[in-house]
């Protein structure tokens, strides 16, 4: 038997995987019919959150308690995908069967489907606009005008660029489909118990952390991104980004979410963050950039084709990997 040195790298090697789960999910995302059928892994993910919340999250000791949810969750998503991978691997084209499974974890289409609701909804009414946007930023939207929904549809779409598609994506490169199941699970579980509330602070104290850990590296890396998207383009300012991001990053509440809002307004030249209200209860939060207050549907455009243009880096960059690996 012939050592080809080349298939190795290619099979070993989780750059064709994320190459293609990057490619299917940017031009299919995640079928209808599918997630009707047998739902959405993040929804398996919320389900066992849910069930440890409900046996959990009650008496003494819940910061002990939170760290055995988060243990659980670990625990089982590394069962089914670790045997699962290696299973796949051991055939000629299971990478295939892999990236089809890992596309699932990235959310390019389905992020750009939601914010650009928000941006037609806005040319036709702004009570639509205003449903549009509740379904994708978690603040009261009822008395939000034009400019309140351009901005938490922009907020969205530079965290979520992070969260939802790089972060993963981070992960799936280091660690195959293991690494971004594993990703979207410690961020299921962030988001669903992962609140400084009554509830949650000490429970959810294990999933915030674990959170705030994996996001380091691609939070940071999403603002970069957005700053060289913003450098092709004569409207944005990549020196914005980076001013931005170099003086407001710091003072968000999130130790990453700043990153990828800052760079998004200070590419814009708008600002993003501010006061907003959660449950009638106003925050006051840090501003992101120091540009113009005033948003309008227009800048949801132009945030769109940023994160569009900075997608197309990283697609490109994966390729462009996974074509060296082969021929090398």
């Amino acid at each position: 038997m012939n050592f080809d040195p080349a298939a190795f790298l290619l099979a070993a090697s989780s750059l064709p995987v994320a190459g293609i789960a990057l490619l299917i999910d940017r031009l299919f995302g995640y079928p209808n019919g599918p997630q009707a059928w047998i739902g959405h892994p993040v929804q398996w993910f919320g389900a066992l959150i849910s069930m440890l919340d409900r046996r959990l999250n009650s008496g003494g000791a819940r910061k002990a308690r939170g760290v055995l949810a988060l243990l659980i969750v670990v625990s089982a998503t590394i069962l089914v995908t670790v045997p699962m991978t290696a299973a796949l691997r051991g055939y000629e084209f299971g990478w295939l069967a892999e990236a089809l499974l890992a596309g699932t974890l990235l959310s390019q289409k389905s992020l750009e489907d939601h914010v650009r609701a928000v941006a037609e909804a806005l040319r036709q009414d702004l009570t639509a606009a205003r449903g549009a946007v509740g379904q994708i930023i978690g603040r009261d939207t009822g008395a939000l005008d034009e400019s309140g929904v351009a901005k938490g549809a922009l907020e969205s779409l530079a965290e979520n660029m992070s969260d939802g598609v790089i972060a993963p994506l981070f992960w799936l490169l280091l660690a195959g489909l293991p690494g971004a199941a594993l990703y979207k699970a410690i961020n299921t579980a962030d988001s669903m118990i992962g609140y400084k509330s009554e509830s949650y602070r000490a429970f959810g104290w294990a999933s915030a952390r674990a959170d705030d850990l994996v996001n380091l590296v691609p939070a940071r890396a999403t603002g970069w991104l957005i700053a060289l998207a913003a450098a092709l383009f004569s409207g944005p300012s990549a020196r914005g980004a980076l001013d931005a991001m170099a003086r407001d990053a710091r003072a968000h509440a999130s130790p990453n979410a700043g990153w990828p809002e800052a760079a998004m307004a200070g590419a814009l030249r708008i600002r993003l963050g501010g006061p907003r209200s959660y449950k009638k209860v106003r925050s006051e939060l840090p501003w992101m950039g120091d540009g113009r207050e005033n948003l309008t549907r227009e800048d949801i455009g132009d945030g769109l084709r940023l994160y569009n243009t900075g997608l197309n880096i990283t697609t490109v960059l994966v390729v462009l990997a996974c074509i060296f690996i082969w021929l090398a």
